[in-house]
């Protein structure tokens, strides 16, 4: 244990001197208040460090010493339904020990309940050849997820007694026979070094898509399991909005959520919804399978830095179990301008936008923590993490830095408008300027699925789209009215994609998410209307009467059919459509 002593504080900085013996990345404790602190630089003796705390009132001369262990989270059952800061501390039992909504300084309290006992049930036996990530026992932490104790990822050996029974998570369970033929006892709980990822055999190329329930990311641009994606738009767009949905109705087993440097009130938002939300897919509550990570604006700012490797070092703990997770991030940007702080304290040379110049390899680091991979562990396992990071570009301009560098690392782009969130079109994803690079990796899984038909609809619905961005400016100088009798369909077909189809209503519940077989016979269905409309143009058909056909109206209100009804109900739209086109196509041609 190294001891030095505060020559300089400058904010979330402090340069401590005789830290000679001190290991980069160690954290340190500063001052008789004992703050928690990073040493991120070592010049000499003296030690620059990243104090996760408020920094008021320390000066020279105060006492630093560090742990000799780099920062590392606690991993074991009682992760779930937790609420943390960045550096995870518990924020419901610092409440409970201080008596205040304020984060107290120096208060130290452990991530995982040392009192609340689980119940162990082992699965392997005393004997047994265990190698780093072998699952030894499994405690039910909630009744969706089935909390898998593995051996830490280092270790392998021969297992000389394992207990079952309720244990708190420091006590040991199992005695493992090391191969220099030394024992040690191990409990449930082990630790991991934030900034370093953990260990998987071999990483998969994506293949399966990760199911969000809003069309416009399922079907036309979506993000694969163990993918990565960005949400960037200007304020006030649904950047937090989407990412909620995404945290409901995504379909994974567990997501960890990362409030970083975002306003107090939208993780607020969180803590009400997710408890009464039930997930679709299980029946529980959603807190049931999330963990939170809240570092707001009013917290320091170095701990924000550290709040996003928190959040996927817990969630990569999770992949290794074998489960899909997703990490949501919000927002990068905010973490970026901590990183930017930092680095003006530390007197770095600065890049474009005074943001450091390792801006870039900063959130490739993170972003490609993401992946479907093999675990580690003989028994074959897959897990998967997906990243998903919102980010935040001030006046919504995307050639700032942090736009920029997430565009080069990232294959998933929501490129988020806020001229269709003030016409109240949400989610507010533009069609035009967003895009998924895992449209390729994923066909073989639509095919499969959802039929052959599905990507040529999508293909098909972005052409009209496309075809109307171009049609607007001839109708802004010449009227809709000029058009041809095709160019007119065109146009009232892309209105139906985007207000029947793009279009959802997170208060309705049966529109808040839609399964991919609604989603694919909707899009279907106006794909119908478009050419059953054309061939009776060319019949004679009139186009107001094409346009007022009665089912018009119930395509329009297809999205809040019940979910148990909704096929027989589009089946019976398409059966109408055709009658009444026919009709319209008839008096057509008798008037010719």
């Amino acid at each position: 244990m190294s001891k030095g002593t505060i020559k300089k504080v400058a904010g979330p900085l402090v340069i401590a001197k005789g830290m000679r013996d001190a290991n980069m990345y160690d954290v340190v404790r500063v001052s008789e208040k004992r703050l928690t602190g990073e040493i991120i630089e070592m010049h000499g003796d003296e030690a620059s460090i990243q104090v996760y705390e408020e920094t008021s009132g320390l000066g020279p001369g105060a006492e630093v010493v560090t742990t000799g262990a780099p920062l590392s989270v606690e991993l074991g059952p009682g992760l779930i339904e937790n609420i943390y800061d960045g550096i995870q501390r518990p924020l419901e039992v610092i409440r409970e020990v201080s008596g205040s909504n304020n984060l107290p300084r120096g208060v130290e309290v452990p991530a995982l309940d040392r009192e609340k006992k689980w119940e162990f049930t082992p699965v392997v036996k005393p004997g047994d050849q265990v190698t780093g990530g072998d699952v030894l026992g499994t405690v039910q932490e909630t009744d969706s997820i089935l909390h898998k104790i593995m051996l830490p990822p280092r270790m392998k050996g021969t297992i000389v007694s394992i207990q079952s029974g309720s244990f708190t998570v420091t006590e040991p369970v199992y005695v493992l026979q090391r191969e220099d033929g030394s024992q040690v006892e191990l409990p449930m709980m082990q630790k991991w070094p934030v900034r370093v990822g953990r260990p998987y055999k071999h990483k998969y190329p994506p293949t399966i898509p990760l199911q969000s329930g809003q069309r416009i990311v399922d079907t036309f641009f979506p993000v694969a399991k163990g993918g990565t994606a960005a949400i960037p738009g200007p304020f006030g767009s649904g950047k937090t909005v989407m990412q909620h949905a995404l945290a409901k109705w995504s379909d994974v087993d567990l997501v960890v959520y990362i409030g970083c440097g975002e306003r107090g009130n939208e993780m607020t938002d969180v803590l009400r919804e997710f408890p009464e939300l039930v997930d679709p897919r299980t029946g529980q509550s959603l807190m049931k399978r999330t963990v939170l990570i809240a570092n707001t604006s009013d917290m320091p700012v170095a701990a924000r830095e550290a709040s996003i490797y928190t959040g996927i070092t817990i969630a990569e703990y999770f992949r290794d179990m074998g489960y899909a997770v997703a990490v949501i991030a919000d927002s990068t940007s905010r973490w970026a301008e901590a990183l930017r702080e930092m680095s003006g304290r530390l007197e770095e040379m600065p890049g474009e936008e005074g943001y450091p110049a390792y801006l870039s390899s900063r959130l490739a680091q993170f972003y490609e923590r993401a992946g479907s991979v093999a675990c580690i562990g003989s028994d074959g396992r897959r897990g998967s993490l997906t990243a998903v990071g919102a980010v935040s570009p001030p006046g919504g301009d995307l050639s700032e830095p942090v736009s920029q560098a997430t565009m080069r690392i990232v294959k998933v782009f929501w490129a988020l408008d806020s001229s269709l969130a003030y016409r109240r079109h949400f989610p507010a994803i533009n069609w035009l300027n967003s895009y998924s690079l895992y449209l390729d990796s994923l066909k073989p899984w639509y095919d499969e699925h959802l039929g052959k038909e599905f990507l040529q609809n999508r293909e098909w619905a972005m052409g009209v789209l496309q075809e109307e961005a171009n049609l607007n400016e001839i109708v802004q100088l010449v009227g809709k009215d000029s058009l041809s009798a095709g160019d007119q369909i065109t146009l009232e077909t892309a209105k139906m994609i985007r207000e029947d189809f793009l279009q959802q209503n997170s208060f309705v519940d049966i529109d808040s998410y839609s399964e991919y077989d609604r989603q694919a016979r909707m899009l279907s269905l106006i794909r119908e209307y478009d050419s059953r409309c054309r061939a009776a143009s060319e019949r004679g058909g009139a186009i107001a009467d094409l346009f007022n056909i009665p089912v018009r109206e119930k395509i329009g209100r297809a999205k809040s059919v019940p979910a148990g009804e909704y096929r027989e109900a589009y089946a019976a739209m398409d059966r109408e459509m055709e009658e009444e086109l026919e009709a319209a196509a008839q008096k057509g041609e008798s008037a010719l």
